[in-house]
Formats: C-alpha cells, structure tokens, sequence
C-alpha cells in the first residue's frame, strides 16, 4: 500500500468530523507543522498527525495538513509550531495543589545536603520575616545528608522569635522548633496521639512530629486568609502550566476547594481541577452533589480522599513484616481500620469516588479487601475506586486492581528519588514489586500518573523520564532501579493523558486528541519517541493549551 494512501487510511476516523459538512464553521484556531501523538489506542500504526483545529475551546479535525486546512476562514489564526511535538495535555492525578503554592513561597530544605545548610537557609529566611510569622512548608528530605533526623536545636538560636513547622518532603513528619512546641502545649509528658509518634530523647520531644502527631501543632497554627489562598492558588497555576500539566486532582480541604471557586467565578482558572475533599467529610460533600452537582469541565468535585498509613521514608507506611533498617516497627496505621471501612462503604453508597493512601504493603491488601466488600455490599457500578501511591505491593495484591476495577494512582518521580534507599528500609525481596509499572500495566490495571507535588516537581516530563529510565537520582542505577518495572514512552505518555482522564471520569472530555474532545494539548521542545531516554528530561514545554486557550507560551515563541 502506498505510504501515503496508508496514512489517510489510519487517520480516517479524526478526519471525519470536519469532511461530512463542508459547510461547517472555520476553526478559530489552526496548528500546524507539527508531529502531533494523538494517544488514540486501537488504531493501525502510530497515532500521528500533523495539524490540529481549534474551535469554541474543542477540537475539530486532527491529521493531515491538506485536510486540516479545509477548516480555515478569513478570521482564523494559524499558529506554526515548527516542526514540534504535541502531546494530549498533562493530568497530574495526585497533588497538592494549594500547599504547592505556599511552598513556591516558604523556604526551600529540599536540596540542603547537611546539617549547617538546613539551619543556615532556615536562619536565612527568618532573618527576612516579621516576628511571630510562622515558617512553614521546606520539604526537606534527611536522607540528604545521611538519615539523621533533624532536631528543634539545630534551629532554636536562629528562629528565637518565628515558630517553625517545616515538613518532610512526603508530608508524613515535620520539625517543629521549640517555640512551635510550646505554643502547641507539647512537653516530655505529652502523650503520643491515636496515629502518630512525638519522637522523643533523654531531653524530652526532639522536634520531630510523625503523621497524626503533626496535628497538635497544625491546630494552633493561624490559617491562611482568602486573599493568601487565592494567591497560593495563583502561583500553583502559574507553575504548573509552565510544566505542561493542564488539570490537577487535587488531594486537598475544603478551603482548597473554596479558593478554586473563587478563582472559577473570576475566570481566573489557567487549568482544570479535580478537588477532592477529605473522607471522612463524605456527608458534607454529598449533601453538596445532591444541590449544586459535581461543577464543570474547570472546576469539578465528588472524590474523596482518605488515609490507610504514613510513608516509606517516615517509616510509617504499614508493611506485613518490619522494616529491615528498623525492626521494631512494621509502620503505624494513620486511620482508624474500623472507621476508614465505614466512611468507604457509606461514601460509595452514596456515589461519590473515593480515593485512599495506602503505601505499605499490608495497607494495599487491607485496602483492596475492604473496597471488595463495599463492592459486594453496595453492588456493581462503575465507581473508579483509587489506590493513592500503590508503592510497595504484594504479589498477591497486583491482578486484583484489574479485577476490582481500582486504579493505582502512582507517581513515578518517587521510584527515582526513594530508590537510592529504599534497598535498606524494606530489603532486596520487597522492592521487586515496588513502583511496579510494569506488572500493574502487564495484570491490565488502569494505571494513572501524577506527582504528588510538593513531595515531588509537578513537572509530567520528569515522572515520564523517571517511569521509563528507573534511574535514581544519586546517578548509582544507569540501568534502571528494578529496572524490571521500566514502561515504554508510550505508556507512560497514557498514563498521564488517558489514564488520568479515566481516573477522574473524563475519557469522553480529556486524554486524548480527537474531533469533539476539548482542546487541552502541550508542545514539547522534542519527539519524546526519538530522544535518548537519558535525555527526556532536557525536553522542555514550548506551549500549554487549556480549553484552546495558550496559558503558557515559553520565551520567544
């Protein structure tokens, strides 16, 4: 057959939409001179066009220049992009959304490498703040400078008059220095709370605060205004379009969600949101489905989110067997097992999507059990239960997401960064079905990318770089960290576009470039199918379309 009679043959069905009416309305907006991956499955050869039409925020007509430019009028722009490379955009299905956007204003732990730098940038930064503003955020990581916890007298004399409360960078401890712990009320006679552990010296509390106990400082800690949510919210936009991502699921609260509406009233919404809310709120948020719906294509709800345990680099995620680096625990439990099943069986019965951290591998198979029986006990619908990180699974536990029909929502940026010491938290047996990519997609699960930014960058292009290379970040795994579990670009490209649209209920809206579907689309400095893989990373986001609209557009372009 000849190529070029073959190409039209594959692209038959994007074309139809705009040759069965040649009177209908010119685009308003054409792309052109593109490499353009639709992500469009089930079709013979690759899914590549070459041009793309825009009109009223949704695609019109995808493939061929010659019939793509049928579509043009006297008013429509026609936007060269050069021979780039064009991608569905980027759904980030696990973020923090809000908290993301404080951090890109609070200080900065996460590089500091040693002791003297964490307190000397946290000295630093209070030295620029008024007295009595709280320090929040850091995102610091001990693993850095060799697994030492930080301690509050590493900061004590250079915060004297600023409370601080910086968290790890998975958000499962934090360090409070000691005039946060005072105002907390939190001495040596303080009780550990139901899911948390006040870590503790001959001194008394050294600071450190795991999961649960991170709430006796939270609750006393002043909370933000409108006007600082809403910039928060602003400089997480802003960010996250630069990167390419055009919606987040945001894991968050509901002031989270009331700073979105804000924004969405004011058209000031740059991309899509997913809120969720937390679960155990599941009364509030139905009452609010049966009034008002679940929103619309920028601003949606109807997802809860909920606790199993804390994480790995906490040594809290719930595993079956004890740590090896630490034997005398096997992980704590964040939620009560009793109450988490309840809030699940009763929240599904009402309809609204549930989504739960389970880290640990007891945690996943607790998990999974306890969504069987709400199964069994609600019935059979299309649900969607997720699986928030999915990280450490038991053999056992990878076909049943598959035959549950729960996605594992996974970030792959944290196999790059936990592998250069996960080997000694869980042993070499446990970490072959660790970040298992490659299992969950061969068992048929629906795998879905995100980030879990601020714990890691919200940047797609890096979790793509880190779900096909396994490549750890202290450069000591060239060939991939369990590199057994590596995808293709292919995979990895659906996991963040179809998969995350599936995720959240969106296949017929997002995930794809089709005709009808709405005009969320990328352009990536290089063909990510002809870069080296070691190189993804230096690819960079040209253009970011949301609704057909360009919210970013980099230098020069």
């Amino acid at each position: 057959m000849r190529p070029k009679l073959a190409l039209l043959l594959v692209l038959a069905p994007f074309l139809i939409a705009a040759s069965r009416r040649p009177s209908a309305p010119p685009a308003d907006t054409l792309y052109t001179n593109a490499t353009i991956w639709t992500g469009v499955s089930g079709v013979p050869g690759a899914p590549r066009a070459e041009a793309l039409a825009v009109r009223g925020g949704s695609i019109v007509a995808v493939g061929p220049l010659a019939q793509v430019a049928k579509l043009a009028g006297p008013s429509t722009r026609t936007v060269d992009l050069g021979g780039a490379f064009v991608v569905p955009g980027f759904i980030d299905t696990h973020t923090h959304f809000l908290a993301g956007g404080f951090q890109l204003a609070s200080v900065d732990l996460r590089s500091a490498a040693s002791q003297e730098e964490f307190t000397r940038r946290l000295g630093d930064f209070a030295a620029k703040l008024p007295k009595g503003r709280w320090i929040l955020g850091g995102d610091w990581d001990h693993e850095a400078w060799g697994g030492e916890l930080p301690r509050r007298d590493w900061i004590d004399a250079v915060t004297p008059d600023n409370p601080v409360f910086v968290n790890r960078l998975d958000g499962h401890m934090a360090l409070a220095n000691s005039k946060a712990l005072a105002l907390a009320g939190i001495t040596r006679e303080t009780k550990d709370p139901e899911g948390g552990l006040i870590v503790r010296d001959a001194e008394g509390p050294t600071g450190i605060l795991k999961d649960e106990a991170m709430t006796l400082v939270a609750r006393v800690q002043p909370a933000p205004t409108d006007s600082e949510m809403d910039e928060a919210l602003a400089r997480a936009m802003s960010h996250a379009v630069s990167l390419g991502v055009t919606q987040v699921h945001n894991m968050g609260t509901w002031e989270d969600l009331a700073a979105g509406r804000r924004a969405a009233a004011r058209g000031a919404l740059l991309l899509r949101i997913y809120s969720f809310v937390p679960l155990d709120s599941w009364p509030r948020l139905a009452g609010l489905v049966r009034k008002e719906g679940r929103g619309d294509d920028w601003l949606r709800w109807g997802g809860l989110k909920g606790y199993v345990d804390g994480s790995l680099g906490s040594t809290t995620a719930w595993f079956r067997e004890p740590y090896s680096d630490a034997p005398g625990t096997s992980g704590l439990l964040v939620t009560d097992t009793a109450r988490l099943a309840t809030d699940i069986r009763k929240a599904d019965a009402a309809g609204l999507q549930i989504a739960v951290h389970a880290i640990g591998d007891r945690a996943n198979d607790w998990l999974l059990d306890t969504f069987a029986h709400a199964i069994t006990a609600n019935g059979r619908r299309d649900r969607r239960f997720r699986i928030e990180h999915a990280q450490h699974l038991s053999r056992s536990a990878i076909p049943q997401f598959a035959a549950l029909g729960v996605v594992p929502s996974m970030q792959p940026y944290h196999a790059i960064d936990d592998g250069r010491w996960a080997g000694k938290r869980i042993g070499a047996d446990r970490i072959k079905t660790t970040y298992a990519f490659r299992s969950l997609l061969d068992a048929n699960a629906p795998l879905a990318f995100g980030s879990d930014w601020t714990v890691a960058p919200i940047s797609p292009i890096e979790g793509i770089y880190a779900a096909v290379t396994r490549r750890t970040l202290d450069g000591r795994n060239p060939g991939g960290w369990v590199p057994e579990q590596k995808i293709t670009i292919a995979d990895a490209l659906r996991a963040y576009t179809s998969g995350g649209a599936w995720a959240g209920f969106q296949e017929d809206r997002l995930g794809t470039l089709e005709p009808g579907k709405l005009a969320d689309f990328v352009v990536l400095s290089a063909d990510l199918f002809q870069v080296d893989p070691a190189e993804i990373q230096k690819v960079r986001v040209l253009r970011t379309v949301v609704g057909g609209r360009e919210v970013y557009a980099a230098p020069g372009q």
